[in-house]
């Protein structure tokens, strides 16, 4: 097995939409390793997203909006023995290849994700980073921007992501527990502080955290996606 994934091949899925200003950037940090391909999974971008990833020469497939539903379809098209999804406005850290394969030889580990760090300086967000980080190596529940990984037979083994409007990270690490344990490597990937910026950070954690809740009392992924998106929760 630890021969196998030492030569394994990396699928790095990025499912995007309208991420022109990130797309070449999530990108060039796959560029310098062997052995990797890359996919960009446009859910209908009207912006230059596609162009930009066509021009850099990695894998490009559309398919219909929706982060879960994007994932999927770049994991069917997907040629490695590893699979690294990788959100547009994420970037990887050096050598993170090697890193994957080793984490990967771990007894028990049947996926892993980076240690997280925000690109701002607030304060604030170095709050956040903690939170997460303490989250994700004591509870093994990374989310969608800390780099998932797993092998593609384990991703099959538990039925692929939840095509779910919301949550489908959450879901699938509750899947994945089940079975193994799930790694955090400790070098970060940095993602884009946007969406703390464009609400707020304290406003965005605390609707984190009410997602998270009314998603584990059964309120339905559509709901809570509704919820979010006419932003039911902004007087909170």
């Amino acid at each position: 097995m630890s021969e196998s994934i030492d030569a394994a091949k990396i699928s790095i899925i990025i499912p995007a939409i309208n991420e022109a200003g990130n797309i070449k950037k999530a990108i060039a940090t796959t560029q310098a390793n062997l052995n990797i391909e890359v996919i960009v999974v446009d859910g209908g971008s009207s912006d230059d997203t596609v162009a930009i990833a066509q021009s850099l020469n990695v894998k490009v497939i559309s398919s219909s909006p929706g982060r879960a539903v994007q994932m999927n379809a770049g994991a069917v098209a997907a040629s490695g023995e590893i699979l690294l999804f990788l959100h547009a406005d994420t970037r990887l850290p050096a050598g993170f290849d090697e890193m994957i394969r080793t984490a990967l030889q771990q007894p028990g580990t049947v996926a892993g994700a980076f240690k997280l760090r925000i690109d701002a300086s607030l304060l604030s967000l170095r709050w956040v980073e903690w939170g997460v980080n303490v989250r994700s190596h004591f509870y093994q529940m990374p989310y969608g921007d800390q780099a998932i990984f797993l092998t593609k037979q384990v991703f099959q083994q538990i039925g692929s992501f939840p095509e779910l409007p919301i949550m489908e990270d959450f879901e699938l690490m509750r899947r994945l527990k089940r079975i193994g344990r799930v790694v955090i490597i400790p070098t970060p990937v940095v993602t884009s502080a946007r969406r703390w910026l464009q609400k707020g950070v304290l406003k965005t954690t605390l609707l984190n955290q009410i997602v998270i809740i009314a998603y584990l009392l059964g309120v339905s992924p559509e709901r809570i996606c509704s919820w979010y998106r006419r932003e039911k929760f902004k007087r909170l």
